[in-house]
Formats: structure tokens, C-alpha cells, sequence
């Protein structure tokens, strides 16, 4: 198995590289943006859309690769702070229609160069490129459906997205907003709802799972980067300030460890699930 993070100047031959790795018959699985919107190649969060690693066979099918090769892709670190909260609402019944998020990102997630860029000292950014395109289109996919010729974006759901950079290391905050489609829980549901929420990496205790994939604070001052972001092993989405809002339906902030959940950690979760699943084996 390969793990990919490249970030060639044209994205095409970003795409082209991994494709290349795959016709030789290698699994990549990869933190790249290149081919995150080809409808034939998942884009997974392991608790999310397990089962978007079935369209690999089409994949292979359409790109004439070998059995063995094949393209799987990580999302953007940002959604990972927030995106299987949602989940875990819709699993309960309580589906949400529409997002308002505004993500607060380390300086991490723009490489070494901007860890140690002289205009983040004591300083926001309130714009990152790329990233709020990211942040409203790709859950999009992520919660789409799989169908015969790939996967279908869902129209279920609107996010609008505000991006900025923040001077911390590590660890990607979202103040989350959310409007449910029809009935609305109680704060205490919502609460219990995330707190038992578990998926497949936890019912099959993947070795780089979190134990538990989504923790509650209920001091009014969590989460915090300094003192969440390494929560399970730094693959937890931690949450708190849980209220009712005033033109939502409730608010919230979240928080996951962009470099661990968010990349590296989020990318072995993902190869742990298609090990599970039977597509990538021994010899």
C-alpha cells in the first residue's frame, strides 16, 4: 500500500502520478486534493461512508486497473473537525439540511512554511485558499450515495463555510451552526446521541481507531487545541458550548487534530478499512 501526500504544482499530474502507482496494481491511499472529485473514487471518513470503498471495483473497471490497484482519497482536514457529528445525528434520525461552520485552522495545515510565516505572528487570516470551497462541496460526496456508475452527491444537505487561519499549531476548531430537516432533539439527546455514537472502526476496534470517535466537554471553556487536540490517540472529535441558537436550530464547537485525524492518522484509519474489507491483501 502506498500512502501519497504529494502536492505537485498541476493537480492533473498530481492525479496522473497516483493513477500511475495504481496501474502497476498498488493501493494508494491518499491525502491529495487531485482526485478527490472523480465520481469513481471514494473520498472516506471510516465512521462515515464505509461502504463508498465498494466503488472500487467500478474504478478499476473504468480505468482498466489490476485488481489489486486502486485510488482512495482522504477528505480535507477542516470537515473532520465536525463532519460525523452530523453523522451521528442523521444515523439517529435527526437529519440536518443545512450548515453555517466557520473553522479556525492551525498553522499546520499550511506546512512548515506557514508554522513559521511572520504575518501569523499574533495574527488571523480570515481566508484560506481553497479551503471554503472544500469545506461546502466535499461532504457533499463524502454523504452522497453509491450507485452503479459511482458516487452521487446528496442534495440533502447546504453548508456554507468561512475559513480562517489562527496562530496554533495544531488542531482545526468549527464553530458549527446546524438547522435539523424535520424534528429537532433536545440538547440532552443530542449529547447522548454523540457520546454512544459508534461505527465500523470502533465495532471492529480497528488498531487506529478512537474508542470513542466523538467526546463531549461540558465546561463551558472546551475544547481547547492545547488540551483536546490528542484526545484517542489524536483521532477523536471533541465538542462542546452546545446551545440553542437563535436563527438555527442549535451551535456548537468542534475540534479534531488536523495533522493526525485530519491526515496521517485519518489516512492508516482508512487503509485499516479497506484491509477489512478485502482490498487490500497479502500476496
Amino acid at each position: 500500500c502506498i500512502f501519497s501526500a504529494m502536492d505537485l504544482p498541476n493537480k492533473t499530474d498530481t492525479s496522473d502520478l497516483e493513477f500511475e502507482y495504481a496501474a502497476k496494481g498498488y493501493p494508494v491511499v491518499s491525502n491529495s486534493s487531485a482526485n478527490r472529485s472523480a465520481d469513481d473514487v471514494p473520498m472516506i471518513i471510516p465512521e462515515i461512508n464505509p461502504n463508498h470503498a465498494d466503488v472500487i471495483p467500478i474504478q478499476q473497471a473504468n480505468r482498466g486497473l489490476p485488481q489489486r490497484g486502486f485510488v482512495a482519497v482522504k477528505p480535507n482536514c477542516s470537515i473532520q473537525s465536525y463532519l460525523v457529528t452530523l453523522t451521528a445525528l442523521e444515523d439517529a434520525g435527526f437529519p440536518v439540511d443545512q450548515v453555517q461552520v466557520t473553522t479556525l485552522q492551525a498553522l499546520s495545515g499550511g506546512g512548515q512554511e506557514m508554522i513559521t510565516a511572520e504575518e501569523m505572528k499574533e495574527n488571523v487570516i480570515p481566508f484560506i485558499p481553497g479551503e471554503e470551497e472544500k469545506t461546502e462541496k466535499e461532504p457533499l460526496k463524502i454523504l452522497g450515495q453509491l450507485t452503479g456508475s459511482g458516487i452521487q452527491n446528496t442534495y440533502g444537505i447546504r453548508i456554507s463555510a468561512t475559513c480562517t487561519r489562527v496562530p496554533v499549531i495544531d488542531g482545526h476548531t468549527a464553530v458549527v451552526n446546524i438547522h435539523f430537516e424535520n424534528k429537532k432533539p433536545s440538547l440532552d439527546m443530542i449529547k447522548s446521541i454523540w457520546e454512544n455514537f459508534k461505527a465500523v472502526p470502533q465495532l471492529e476496534q480497528f488498531p487506529m481507531a478512537p474508542e470513542r470517535p466523538i467526546l463531549y466537554f461540558e465546561e463551558e471553556n472546551r475544547p481547547q487545541p492545547i488540551l483536546d487536540r490528542d484526545m484517542e490517540k489524536g483521532m477523536a472529535v471533541s465538542v462542546g458550548r452546545l446551545k440553542e441558537d437563535k436563527f438555527f436550530d442549535v451551535r456548537y464547537v468542534a475540534l479534531s487534530h488536523n495533522t493526525v485525524r485530519g491526515a496521517a492518522g485519518g489516512g492508516i484509519l482508512m487503509a485499516e478499512l479497506l484491509v477489512h474489507k478485502g482490498y487490500i491483501y497479502g500476496k
